[in-house]
């Protein structure tokens, strides 16, 4: 039960302080190892070929990120992946702006092929396109906020299916699949989507949560959007009157602060019948 879960996934997650190795972009990797320590795991940013495979044999989750991507990292990304597959060490896949480019597609195409994934997570656009739908991207924004959240549930379920992994599409009712389940939950702000990275914030989150946690992928992957809902929305409660500077710093400070009694009581989901 995902209420059970709540109540032990922080004070475990804290007791064992996950290693989550990044492979991100570097507009939003201080904010991505900053809420990475501020849950209570460890990051590491490693993209060097030549030392990915044996950072990742040490890590607790793999992070591929393909915000800023280019020929080099991609191919880091393979091989940090294929460790991570040997050592059954969770992926997390953030297609970032997957549709804009031929190269990001077949780079994405290239990663889906290749690597047994744990988690994709990406806005409405991102997972429609991996779904086949047509795309509706402007840089790596997404502008499919009006699609209705039964299409955008069946869109996940057509990639979980295929990747046989969970999905989590972000947005305001964010969605999370997999082959078996579905829920949605509706924590956040609409002020979230003024600050860079808060997507590759919640993907850290949801690294920090499934190393800890490999066992349960789904609950940790919930856990972890909860977790990024709920301090956007304390987090513009409490810089209001202020900016979006301020609210990407109150967004890690409350994360910092996350308790149990929080998750529970403020977590908004709900499972959803297929």
């Amino acid at each position: 039960m995902i209420t059970d879960f709540l109540e032990t996934v922080l004070p475990q997650l804290q007791q064992k302080k996950p290693l989550v190795h990044h492979l991100t972009n570097y507009v939003t990797v201080n904010d991505c190892a900053n809420i990475t320590l501020a849950i209570g795991a460890s990051p590491i940013m490693a993209d060097e070929i030549q030392e990915v495979a044996s950072i990742t044999a040490q890590a607790d989750a793999l992070v591929l990120n393909l915000g800023t991507l280019n020929q080099r990292i991609l191919a880091s990304m393979l091989v940090a992946g294929q460790r991570a597959n040997q050592f059954g060490i969770p992926i997390i896949l953030d297609p970032v702006g997957v549709g804009i480019s031929t190269f990001r597609q077949q780079a994405v195409q290239k990663l889906l092929a290749e690597l047994d994934l744990a988690v994709i997570r990406g806005n409405r656009s991102e997972i429609s396109f991996l779904a086949g739908k047509e795309n509706s991207a402007k840089g790596v924004d997404s502008f499919d906020q009006t699609l209705d959240t039964s299409t955008m549930i069946t869109r996940a379920q057509k990639v979980a299916d295929k990747k046989h992994c969970v999905v989590a599409v972000t947005g305001a009712t964010d969605i999370i699949v997999d082959e078996q389940q579905i829920v949605t939950a509706e924590n956040g702000c609409p002020a979230m989507k003024q600050i860079t990275g808060t997507g590759c914030m919640t993907t850290s989150l949801v690294g920090s949560f499934c190393g800890s946690q490999p066992q349960e992928i789904f609950a940790s992957t919930l856990t972890a959007l909860l977790a990024m809902g709920i301090a956007g929305e304390i987090g513009q409660k409490r810089t209001q009157k202020l900016g979006s500077g301020s609210l990407r710093t109150a967004i890690i400070d409350t994360i910092n602060h996350l308790d149990t009694k929080t998750l529970q009581e403020r977590g908004k989901f709900h499972e959803v019948t297929a």
